[in-house]
């Protein structure tokens, strides 16, 4: 299979469509990564970079509100707002720098934050008007702690919305167990883990005639990491819910563009099947919030003496420590950090080098 040729900077319309139909036929898949900041953004377009390769950069509701900064009001979603369209900017403005094709996404986006989806379209839309292409590339909305008829007719209405400006949407159904962006579904019943191939149908039938969209369907996902055994992923759900839509409507291999949610810490063999039944996007925050911290930590700690004043350290009473305590120098120690696990990321989903650009 030839390698697909991709132009830096940010992907939208019909080559956000072709990129996933690529990774799906392929038989590989793109890391998805939080960031709230230019540091991890930048160490995730770094990745790309050296993985030759597009990545996925995401915004969430807080990590967007982080973006803007927290001291802003957000009581009606400003901050938020604002912070994704600051974080998409900065994104555009430095992609093609990186030479690298990037995928601009927000998050996780449940019916109580949807003021803060309404905001990010319609700065979509003005973008659109004034360029020929919208803002982002994609959109979440999940749903998924409502009944699944709800979940559907919301997702649809904004499919229809953002499928006029040539948009991909994300939807989930099932649950993604543990705790994400304020959404804590630790107690959830067993069952709601694990989606059947039904509504995976329910889903095709009423968002196919609309538009483009990836689904997050549930298949024992949970977000976080957590002790081994605890997490019991079945990804045969994955392949069992495309033979059932294929069956049904007559379809080719894998109709549905499907999305791995909850990934950090899940074991390889997992990751690899779930890829082969037609996942295409890896959504990776926990492990690169730990592979930005930690070595971070460790530098503290080694250099904890050079960091208790500003002058004075073993060295002598009168050496300044500017240069231990400068952020630029252990800022990008976490940024090399989450480069490093993003790489592991794509050599996981076999996406590493498998395109031009």
């Amino acid at each position: 299979m030839d390698k697909l040729n991709l132009k830096p900077g940010v992907l939208t319309g019909t080559a956000v469509k072709e990129l996933f139909a690529y990774c799906k036929e392929g038989g590989c898949a793109l890391p998805a990564v939080n960031v709230i900041g230019s540091n991890s953004a930048n160490a995730a377009m770094a990745a790309a970079r050296i993985a030759r390769a597009p990545i996925i950069i995401q915004l969430s509701h807080t990590g967007s509100q982080f973006f803007a900064g927290k001291t802003l009001d957000n009581g009606r979603e400003q901050a938020s707002i604002a912070g994704s369209v600051a974080g998409a900017h900065h994104v555009r403005t430095l992609a093609g720098v990186y030479g690298v094709p990037v995928v601009l996404h927000t998050d996780h986006c449940a019916k109580k934050l949807l003021p803060w989806l309404d905001g990010v379209i319609e700065a979509d839309e003005v973008y659109y008007r004034q360029h020929g292409e919208p803002l982002f590339s994609t959109h979440m909305v999940d749903l998924s702690e409502q009944p699944l008829a709800e979940n559907i007719e919301i997702a649809a209405r904004y499919l229809a919305r953002i499928a006029k400006m040539g948009m991909t949407l994300e939807l989930e159904i099932g649950i993604t167990g543990g705790e994400e962006d304020g959404v804590d579904n630790r107690g959830v019943a067993h069952e709601r883990l694990y989606t059947n191939p039904a509504d995976v149908l329910k889903v095709y039938d009423a968002l196919s005639p609309l538009g483009n969209f990836n689904l997050a369907a549930a298949f024992g996902n949970t977000h976080g990491v957590y002790a081994p055994g605890n997490v019991k992923l079945r990804p045969t759900i994955l392949r069992d819910s495309q033979r059932f839509v294929e069956e049904r409507r007559k379809t080719r291999p894998k109709p549905v563009s499907l999305v791995f949610h909850g990934g950090s810490g899940s074991p390889q063999a997992d990751i690899a099947e779930a890829v082969s039944y037609g996942v295409v996007k890896f959504n990776i925050d926990t492990d690169t919030q730990w592979a930005f911290t930690h070595p971070i930590k460790t530098f503290m700690d080694e250099k904890g003496a050079y960091l208790l004043t500003e002058v004075g350290n073993p060295e002598g009473a009168d050496r300044p420590n500017k240069k231990y305590f400068d952020p630029r120098g252990w800022l990008h120690i976490g940024e090399q950090g989450v480069t490093v696990r993003l790489l592991a990321a794509y050599d996981d989903l076999g996406s590493r080098d498998r395109f031009v650009f």
